[in-house]
């Protein structure tokens, strides 16, 4: 018996001593907004006092376009995701981009509570301070989500909705991000408060697009910084934790002009999901993008834009 105790006190030693070790090499400490701004924000940013938190985003292109489009990231991204297509818009629409609270140079919600309610009522106030009273919008992965919660929340303040590989269906087959899947570990994921090496923000980045050469060091880089940004890894975990409310039954009750994009290869959110949206939303237009992930907006910016400019 004494023996069995020795082996378990030295077995938690190691174990107590290899964590040590871990925390030493790898532990990171949040970066600071201050410190992210220079590197992440260009003459288009701006920040807004709103709900407790400075807000980034940006306005810009056709101030004479009354309707603007409001474009909304996913899960661990940033307004960055859609720099491209933004770009290419710009010169005929008015075009918002904004980083949701919880991510980006935002930051977490004070209360460090996240549901798709609290999302619409944030957009809501944004709007409403920069004076939109009605706009398009569009959103990738749980930006899609929160893009069409929004909508049947406030359909008075949505003239057109475009979803580019949305949540909001039960995800079945999907191969997932390395990144997301450590996240919903138990005990494990607990270290990612304190350690996200580079190395897995690159997995997880090779996970969501189909094209791996995409993939470059810079943009590992920026993904990692805003990711360790103060705050952000408390409020990924609270949202990998909690999870969001499910309610697809509400997408049938969408009745506005509905844009479906949609990468052939997303590993995420298999593209059966974009049929079940085609399906439930009445006179909606899908277009799937072959050889495509689940980011169209950087695989595919080209075509990406010429099809949301059509619609």
């Amino acid at each position: 018996m004494k023996k069995l105790l020795k082996l378990i006190g030295y077995t938690l030693l190691t174990i107590l001593a290899l964590l040590v070790i871990l925390f030493a090499v790898f532990f990171q400490r949040d970066r600071t907004v201050e410190e992210l701004k220079p590197l992440y924000t260009n003459a288009s940013s701006a920040f807004m006092p709103l709900m407790g938190m400075q807000v980034h985003y940006r306005d810009e292109g056709n101030k004479a376009d009354t309707t603007p489009l409001l474009l909304i990231h996913g899960m661990s991204s940033s307004l960055n995701t859609f720099d491209s297509v933004a770009l290419l818009l710009r010169e005929q629409r008015r075009v918002i981009s904004i980083d949701m609270p919880a991510f980006g140079l935002t930051g977490p919600n004070p209360e460090n509570k996240y549901s798709f309610t609290y999302y619409s009522q944030f957009l809501d106030s944004f709007l409403t301070r920069l004076g939109v009273p009605v706009c398009d919008i569009a959103g990738n992965s749980l930006g899609g989500g929160i893009a069409w919660q929004f909508t049947t929340a406030h359909p008075e303040k949505v003239r057109k909705l475009i979803l580019i590989d949305a949540s909001g269906y039960p995800v079945k087959n999907a191969r997932g991000s390395l990144g997301f899947k450590i996240a919903t570990t138990p005990v494990i994921n607990n270290l990612m408060l304190y350690i996200t090496p580079k190395a897995l923000v690159r997995k997880s980045l090779e996970g969501i697009y189909y094209n791996k050469n995409i993939v470059t060091e810079a943009q590992v880089t920026r993904f990692h910084d805003v990711a360790i940004s103060q705050g952000n890894r408390k409020a990924f975990m609270s949202i990998m934790k909690n999870g969001f409310e499910q309610e697809p039954e509400k997408i049938s009750t969408i009745h506005k002009p509905t844009l479906i994009i949609w990468g052939e290869k997303d590993g995420l959110i298999p593209v059966e999901n974009a049929y079940l949206f085609q399906k439930n939303i009445k006179g909606s237009k899908l277009v799937v993008l072959n050889g495509v992930g689940h980011v169209p907006m950087e695989e595919a910016p080209q075509k990406t834009a010429m099809i949301i400019a059509g619609f």
